[in-house]
């Protein structure tokens, strides 16, 4: 068994990946504070009762490649796929940036410790696993 044939353990790495991708872009918003005209960008938020639709199996996604040999490696087709949206929140300077350096840090740090609950949440999960078949006991 993988895994990813575990709901949480796909939900917790699907929201990894999320927030992974969602850091790249807020990093990106940080370094151009200073572009003239640049807009802020962010990821649109996850929608959870997609995700939990979708880890109880009642989506169906057609683009999904199947494993028909236990030898195949699967692909998930869910890590990249995350889509941006301007998020223009502070008033443009004169040179049209509207980048707010204090409020994108915010957004680094609240995603930064989202990050680590995930990933706490992933290692603990793991540890039951492991404590379950009697391989881990501390």
């Amino acid at each position: 068994m993988q895994t990813n044939d575990i709901p949480l353990m796909s939900m917790l790495k699907d929201r990894m990946s999320w927030l992974t991708k969602r850091q790249d872009v807020l990093s990106q918003n940080v370094a151009s504070v200073d572009v003239p005209g640049y807009t802020p960008k962010d990821l649109k938020p996850m929608d959870f009762s997609e995700m939990l639709r979708s880890a109880n199996g009642l989506t169906a996604k057609a683009s999904q490649l199947s494993v028909t040999n236990p030898r195949h490696i699967a692909i998930s087709s869910s890590s990249g796929g995350f889509e941006t949206q301007e998020t223009p929140e502070a008033e443009a300077a004169p040179g049209g940036n509207s980048v707010s350096l204090e409020a994108e840090m915010i957004k680094v740090a609240d995603t930064q410790a989202q990050y680590q609950a995930a990933a706490n949440l992933y290692a603990k999960a793991i540890a039951m696993m492991k404590v379950a078949i009697g391989r881990g006991t501390g």
